[in-house]
């Protein structure tokens, strides 16, 4: 069987045009990058305390004691270890209100007098929400960590932390 020139060109040409189409990557898909969210420097550790003064639990927390830090806090930040938090320091006591916008992930939100005890906790808060949750008494510290720490450690308001 004897095929013409023009037979094999035509063929030649039409299997590598299947070949280049069959292999080009969509234009219109995107390149998928999962989101990281913002990284914390983990640069201190604050203790939770009973009221005896013993250790119950211990997380690793990235510091927000200036204005900008403090304004900051979680906000995008997307995933945190179980033991890690932050931990807010303001240069004095006052009434202090938090709230989640921006903030991706449930906290619970402990607010803690300059004597270092515990005087108010907002339990597994809602991400994205603009709602103010209130010291309701003068705070100079505010730890965050991940929503239900406190209930599964049982920390609760009174006791005391260290850092």
């Amino acid at each position: 069987m004897k095929y013409s020139l023009s037979s094999l060109l035509f063929c030649t040409i039409f299997c590598s045009l299947f070949v280049l189409s069959c292999s080009q990557k969509d234009p219109n898909k995107k390149k998928e990058i999962p989101n990281q969210g913002r990284q914390l420097d983990l640069v201190e550790e604050v203790t939770f305390l009973t009221p005896e003064g013993e250790a119950i639990s211990t997380v690793k927390v990235a510091l927000a004691d200036e204005p900008e830090e403090r304004n900051q806090g979680l906000m995008d930040v997307t995933e945190m270890a179980p033991d890690a938090g932050m931990l807010f320091i303001f240069p004095n006591e006052a009434p202090r209100s938090f709230y989640m916008a921006n903030t991706p992930l449930p906290l619970d939100i402990i607010f803690v007098n300059a004597d270092s005890t515990i005087v108010r906790i907002h339990h597994n808060t809602t991400p994205f929400n603009s709602e103010q949750l209130p010291s309701e008494k003068p705070a100079r510290f505010v730890v965050e960590t991940n929503g239900g720490y406190c209930v599964s450690n049982d920390i609760q308001e009174g006791m005391r932390i260290r850092f």
